[in-house]
């Protein structure tokens, strides 16, 4: 199962993958945030998939990267803290983020939802303050 929360104050949408999760499921999630109108023009992304049993393989890595391409007609997307807990789970989203990299200002991969966190609001900091 695919569900999401979009917090407007922050820009930011939590996604959680959870059991056993499908293409389909992905493919519709990205179609059902496009046609959601509380869905902002940005968003920075936390993808939890710490409760996943299933494991995508590249072709359907690739397909999820086509579906965000999609999207962003609708919605552009930031940052992306990607949570997982299984190793194996852990190497194939490090793939997803060499494939993916080109549709977010930044993409990684965790194996703690606190470090994921940390990340995203580091990303957000502005960088080049003026005193």
């Amino acid at each position: 199962m695919v569900t999401y929360e979009i917090d407007l104050k922050e820009r930011l949408i939590r996604t959680q993958c959870t059991g056993h999760v499908t293409l389909a499921e992905v493919v519709a999630h990205f179609q059902e945030l496009a046609a959601d109108p509380a869905c902002p023009s940005f968003l920075d992304v936390l993808l939890d998939l710490r409760t996943i049993d299933s494991l995508p393989n590249s072709g359907q890595l690739e397909a999820v990267t086509r579906a965000v391409r999609k999207v962003q007609s609708k919605v552009r997307f930031g940052v992306c803290a990607i949570v997982v807990e299984r190793d194996v789970v852990f190497g194939v989203f490090r793939m997803f983020e060499v494939m993916a990299q080109d549709h977010f200002t930044a993409i990684r991969v965790f194996r703690a939802l606190g470090d994921a966190e940390a990340w995203l609001a580091a990303q957000r900091l502005p960088q080049n303050k003026a005193f």
